[in-house]
């Protein structure tokens, strides 16, 4: 619990956009391997002016993002590590045939970048929002997915990335965002994080929704429900040990997600407790496509807030096995 900042949710970050861009400049900076490709998005994403000082090793590839897959591929087979960006639905969706063949099914190093995943897309609309892109990603058995929440996180498990062999997908919005974890934090790939301890039941939350969890956590706490908070935020490989711990400790289980209903944490942890731990359990995600409107707006608009958490909580807890 000491990994929660002791005043959260104040945000003193720039955007992720930044973060990520600056990140990758100091791997450019101190290795000779790493290079940055983008699909007419380094505007987008802050790394445009990384391009014009170091054109050799970022490559623009243009709106060709199927393209831009097959040539990360060949750069990982000749011993470099590509961090590869584009809007997530573009990441996903759309080059997903040459993200199975040419780098997952040929087991190669690539670092798969999908930013403003669900209602992070805010403007750019139903087009651009992708809410399916972590249920695809978890259908390659050996992809890791991760859904960021915060700029300490970004930082962290872009360096843990760059340094495991494998293919990566990282999802996380450009905007500033709430910051969860304090600057001394060590969060590892894979291994789930408690923010908050509880007996009553556990909210597992990620990406965007674990700052909503903590809020619905101390709105249960004011009805004096003691909530668990997990930010699982390695979506694959699942943290099973946390989820199953979880479960047998508070009885009752509540997932978070910027993502469809089908095929995101909530299914992977439903998964998980079928197999091990049968348990009551709710799911809050998107049930629907993608609209435009501000951040704060779409994440009320599609029953992703706190307060939309902490009624899927008071829908459980009655059908906890005493």
């Amino acid at each position: 619990m000491s990994q929660l900042l002791k005043t959260p949710l104040q945000s003193p970050d720039p955007g992720l956009r930044a973060v990520y861009a600056a990140k990758l400049e100091e791997f450019i900076r101190t290795t000779d391997n790493v290079v940055g490709l983008d699909a007419d998005l380094m505007r987008s994403i802050d790394t445009y002016p990384l391009w014009k000082q170091r054109p050799d090793r970022m490559v623009e590839c243009g709106i060709a993002e199927q393209n831009m897959v097959g040539v990360a591929a060949g750069l990982s087979s000749e011993g470099f590590v590509p961090f590869v960006h584009s809007f997530a639905a573009f990441s996903s969706r759309r080059a997903f045939d040459q993200l199975m063949m040419s780098c997952a099914f040929a087991q190669l190093n690539v670092k798969l970048i999908g930013s403003d995943p669900g209602v992070a897309t805010q403007v750019n609309g139903g087009s651009h929002t992708a809410n399916e892109d972590i249920a695809l990603m978890r259908s390659l058995p050996n992809v890791t997915v991760l859904d960021i929440c915060d700029a300490v996180q970004l930082r962290q498990f872009m360096e843990q990335a760059a340094a495991a062999y494998g293919v990566f997908y990282l999802r996380f919005p450009r905007c500033a965002v709430p910051r969860i974890y304090a600057d001394d934090a060590v969060l590892t790939i894979g291994k789930a994080e408690t923010l908050l301890d509880g007996g009553d039941l556990t909210i597992i939350a990620s990406g965007l929704e674990v700052h909503e969890a903590v809020l619905a956590a101390d709105l249960l706490a004011q009805e004096g429900i003691s909530a668990r908070v997990v930010d699982m935020h390695t979506i694959q490989p699942l943290d099973e040990d946390c989820v199953i711990r979880a479960a047998r400790e508070t009885g009752a289980i509540v997932t978070a997600e910027n993502h469809s209903l089908h095929g995101g944490l909530g299914s992977a942890v439903a998964e998980c407790l079928a197999e091990h731990c049968p348990t009551p359990m709710e799911r809050v995600a998107n049930r629907s496509f993608g609209d435009v409107g501000s951040l704060s707006y779409l994440i009320k608009h599609f029953d992703l807030d706190a307060a939309s958490i902490a009624a899927a909580a008071k829908r459980v807890l009655p059908r906890k096995k005493c």
